[in-house]
């Protein structure tokens, strides 16, 4: 079926101002936040309720042409990415709150609900969403379940992943089923598990029932300037091998810093190496304890500053430098790509050092920026795209620093997902058997391969590329080992 005859298809099911053919507007929606790839959709659609996004579905389904969901399009990995020959299902519109339900610690959203706002909804009963990404003012929820989003707080809390506890799902051929619920651990197999970071490859979640979180009875945070990365680096394994746990510990090197400062003028300490902030949340007495811990830990590692938030208004102004990081290298640079690889904390100086010296080796910036407490780098390449050369100079950097994660026993992402940047990746981190198990999952969710090809996976893919194609029997299935229902 043609793109244009699916237009007219869907167009009584969404309403003239539901569907967008027109060349230029479609070219709003080329990429998400890692504007390094851009793909023009053939179509894009702008439902408003679980229905239509179920009709959309089908419509694709029965035409056999591919569908890619897309939130508020702050993802970093490529995870919504248009199909050139498919249609873009923006979830946008959907972005009611549905229930809040503080008797049993649960919300229930749609999935175009901006992330901080469900926490201004909750706060006048005293609770909030946990995690938080450093886009919360603009990124969706549902966006947040596709790639298993943490943030800065994600050291205490988890990830998404922690905090969802149903979902409302429509299904790669069109139907609409329910997952989990309200209750703290469905029965049966662990599909939320499987569902929340499967980056919109085994559907398209419409709704969402989350847990909400008790807000502390006290909060504190501490800003800490250092000489270096390596020191600051050593004051954070101090912090966390003493037994503290604080709801976030975040480093910054020099060039993130300085960054910061063109953007937000954030006034961290002047001429500093690296900088931390630790944020400790809990009850009164035992943050009290803690943080003089901390405190204690910094000094002993040379910090040469320390500041101590007096109010949220401070507060706020140490977190507004961390959480405008990733848009404030655009005062620095003209491109940049935002890596996000995971090490082991105790290998954390010494990534570091190797990423400075390939740096100096290619001639390739990189402003690193991180959640230090559990080791999740994003690592920031600057380039200048039109200068010949520079761009592939960065995507070799980029490259370099996940082999560098790999190589220290980490992973290749931590909460931005493989989407279509790191996909090439993944056989360096898992085996051909890890990838041939991982696609039953996929090809069990979706055997005509239309919710978000050429994502995750490296090609070719086992359940076949070319939608409503296959290319053949998947080896554990032939072997009777496993079934694809």
């Amino acid at each position: 079926m043609e793109i244009s005859e699916l237009a007219r298809r869907l167009e009584p099911v969404l309403g003239a101002d539901g569907i967008i053919t027109d060349p230029q507007r479609l070219r709003t929606y080329e990429c998400d936040g890692l504007a390094h790839y851009k793909v023009t959709p053939a179509l894009v659609v702008l439902p408003e309720t679980t229905e239509q996004v179920a009709a959309c579905v089908r419509a694709c389904a029965d035409a056999e042409v591919p569908f890619v969901a897309r939130g508020s399009g702050t993802g970093l990995s490529g995870g919504a990415l248009p199909h050139a020959e498919g249609v873009l299902i923006v979830t946008a519109r959907m972005r009611d709150i549905l229930e809040i339900d503080v008797e049993s610690q649960r919300a229930v959203v749609e999935p175009g609900v901006i992330n901080l706002r469900l926490s201004r909804a909750t706060q006048p009963d005293g609770y909030y969403y946990a995690p938080d990404p450093s886009s919360q003012q603009v990124c969706s929820i549902g966006g947040n379940v596709a790639e298993n989003s943490g943030g800065a707080h994600c050291l205490k809390y988890g990830f998404t992943t922690n905090h969802v506890t149903g979902l409302e799902l429509v299904t790669p051929e069109g139907d609409v089923v329910t997952v989990g619920g309200k209750a703290p651990d469905a029965p049966g197999y662990d599909l939320l598990g499987a569902l929340v970071g499967s980056e919109g490859t085994l559907g398209i979640a419409t709704q969402v029932t989350v847990r909400l979180t008790r807000s502390p009875e006290a909060v504190q945070t501490l800003l800490a300037g250092f000489p270096d990365t390596d020191r600051a680096g050593a004051a954070v394994s101090a912090i966390i091998g003493a037994g503290v746990v604080p709801a976030a510990i975040e480093m910054m090197d020099a060039l993130a810093i300085e960054a910061a400062e063109a953007a937000v003028q954030c006034g961290y300490p002047e001429g500093a190496g690296a900088v931390l902030i630790v944020e400790l949340d809990g009850p009164g007495a035992e943050v009290a304890h803690q943080f003089d811990q901390v405190e204690h830990f910094c000094r002993a590692h040379d910090a040469s500053e320390i500041r101590i938030a007096a109010d949220d208004v401070e507060r706020a102004l140490f977190w507004k430098g961390r959480k405008s990081a990733f848009a404030a290298v655009g005062r620095i640079s003209p491109d940049y790509i935002v890596q996000d690889g995971v090490i082991p904390r105790a290998a954390l100086s010494e990534v570091l050092r190797d990423i400075a010296r390939v740096s100096a080796d290619k001639g390739v910036r990189v402003a690193n920026v991180f959640h230090a407490g559990d080791g999740n780098l994003h690592p920031l390449v600057l380039f200048d795209d039109a200068v010949p050369g520079e761009a592939e100079r960065a995507e070799e950097m980029s490259g370099a620093i996940l082999d560098m994660c790999i190589r220290h026993g980490g992973s290749i992402t931590g909460e931005h997902g493989v989407g279509s940047d790191k996909a090439k990746f993944m056989p360096r981190m898992f085996t051909d058997d890890d990838l041939d198990t991982m696609q039953l999952v996929r090809c069990a969710f979706d055997p005509a391969s239309i919710s978000n090809p050429g994502k995750v996976f490296p090609t070719p893919r086992l359940c076949g590329e070319v939608p409503g194609k296959h290319k053949g029997v998947h080896p554990l299935v032939e072997s009777g080992i496993a079934e694809v229902f």
